[in-house]
């Protein structure tokens, strides 16, 4: 961020503490409490979905109001989690998001910082995501977790979700870089938008996966958009407009009674591509693991397909926790954590949101 003064050094004290983690990047308020000794002390999370349902989509405004209304409480929980230990610091979304969201986040982090007289540190949200699966290997072992870390490195990451698509590589240096993203629609909206197609509510996605269990997989063709020019790039838009084609053929009756078939051969095609361009970015070096997280890596078709892809290339599989698949401070405070060395503090709390911020961007 040009132009803000910026601490020059590590930002994470020396005496150590605990790490606060503020998220409010769209629809969840969620704060958390991070110990590099033992792992996530705490989560607390307010989720809006259901309001948002009947919106078919998140509505900013609306969302904006509401974690005006949700962190109050959030913030009463946290601190009856402190019970009086010392905090580091607070790490809170700096982007991408919606504007609105991403302000509120940062008024509650900012007057925090100012209450505890500690450090505030902006975090990519997308960034925070590619580190979320290996919170559960630090959980495990927080003793030994660096080296554990080291020895996963270069490492493939896909993120997934319902705004976002990535393809990423993240070096020995810790360096990230894309390698690929979405052209158009994101896995997740592509999903989305087809449940919409097939009379599924917001958010189809989930329920798109509910009724592909007991559905033919093989039953109705479409397409998996590979682009030639750029191999590692996804384009969802094509398959989209290939399901309303196909539901245009179909009167409502016979679209109800194949639905579940329909389901079950639109998300193959989704998961298909996904994982053939993941395949792809693996053949181009040895990496020694790949790593899924996002939204839709919840999805249980997606993750036994990664698992079997990363066994036939002798790579570990890393996944996600389901708590850290959709919007969550804790992987926001795990990423401070994982960044400590890098990240350089605001000492006068003029931190700005950064709505449209890239997962290599580096704060």
């Amino acid at each position: 961020m040009d132009g803000l003064k910026k601490s020059k050094t590590d930002w994470f004290r020396s005496n150590g503490g605990l790490i606060v983690g503020v998220e409010s990047s769209c629809d969840e308020s969620a704060l958390s409490l991070f110990d590099p000794s033992v792992g996530l002390r705490g989560e607390w999370i307010s989720s809006q979905i259901e309001l948002h349902r009947a919106y078919g989509g998140v509505v900013p405004d609306l969302a904006s109001r509401e974690h005006l209304q949700n962190f109050g409480p959030l913030l009463e929980e946290m601190e009856e989690g402190l019970k009086g230990e010392v905090v580091a610091g607070v790490a809170v979304t700096q982007g991408p998001g919606l504007a609105g969201c991403l302000a509120m986040g940062l008024s509650v982090a900012k007057s925090l910082a100012l209450k505890w007289d500690v450090p505030l540190v902006g975090i990519n949200h997308l960034r925070a995501h590619a580190f979320s699966p290996f919170i559960k290997m630090h959980e495990e072992d927080s003793t030994s977790y660096d080296d554990s870390f080291e020895e996963m490195l270069p490492h493939i990451g896909l993120l997934v979700s319902g705004g976002n698509t990535i393809l990423f590589e993240m070096n020995e240096s810790v360096e990230i870089r894309i390698l690929g993203s979405t052209r158009d629609d994101a896995a997740g909206e592509a999903l989305d938008k087809g449940g919409k197609l097939m009379g599924i509510p917001y958010p189809g996605g989930p329920l798109i996966e509910k009724e592909a269990l007991t559905g033919n997989c093989a039953a109705f063709e479409f397409p998996r958009a590979m682009l030639k020019n750029t191999p590692l790039d996804f384009s969802f838009s094509g398959l989209k407009t290939s399901l309303r084609y196909r539901l245009d053929k179909m009167d409502p009756e016979e679209i109800m009674s194949e639905r579940a078939n329909l389901c079950a051969s639109y998300q193959e095609a989704v998961i298909d591509v996904l994982v053939k361009k993941t395949e792809g970015a693996l053949r181009q070096r040895d990496y020694r693991s790949v790593g899924l997280s996002g939204g839709v890596s919840n999805n249980q078709r997606l993750g036994s397909a990664f698992t079997s892809l990363a066994e036939q290339n002798g790579v570990s599989a890393h996944f996600a926790q389901a708590e850290h698949t959709g919007d969550n401070a804790g992987m926001i405070a795990f990423a401070a954590w994982m960044e400590r060395k890098r990240l350089v503090s605001d000492p006068d709390y003029s931190l700005e949101i950064v709505p449209s911020m890239k997962l290599s961007a580096l704060l």
